[in-house]
């Protein structure tokens, strides 16, 4: 798989979640999913976006 020179020589874990479907980490993080079948990387949720919480009226 390849992901980004920005994580040359660091290692990135794999872990299967399902059947040909592989969780990506880096660190504590979830990048994304690898299915086998379709041979890419899907990104997972973004942990670093703000959460933006809703305005109430006064």
């Amino acid at each position: 798989i390849n992901l980004s020179t920005v994580f040359a020589g660091q290692y990135v874990g794999i872990r299967e979640v399902s059947d040909k479907i592989w969780l990506v980490s880096f660190m504590q993080y979830d990048l994304g999913f690898f299915d086998e079948n379709e041979e890419r990387v899907e990104p997972a949720l973004n942990p670093f976006l703000t959460e933006v919480l809703p305005i109430s009226p006064v």
